[in-house]
């Protein structure tokens, strides 16, 4: 996954994960060719909030997870 050049107009937040999560994406994503923890989040959320993806989730299950995103602070 190309990283971002420094003509993207992007802005990029933190998000705050448990080391050992972290540290088990780092293994899970060596080889792969994903630069980083980061990257790879950020595909697997890509992934899940496309449009596909967001068709399988029913009203009730998009609710519960803006629910939980806006417990933790992300809404």
């Amino acid at each position: 996954m190309p990283r971002p050049s420094s003509k993207d107009k992007r802005e990029y937040g933190t998000v705050s994960l448990p080391m050992p999560l972290i540290e088990r994406i780092k293994e899970n994503i060596e080889g792969t060719g994903i630069h980083s923890a980061s990257a790879y989040i950020a595909f697997i959320l890509r992934q899940i909030f496309s449009e596909q993806h967001m068709e399988v989730l029913d009203k009730k299950a998009e609710e519960e997870i803006k629910a939980r995103l806006k417990s933790l602070g992300y809404l």
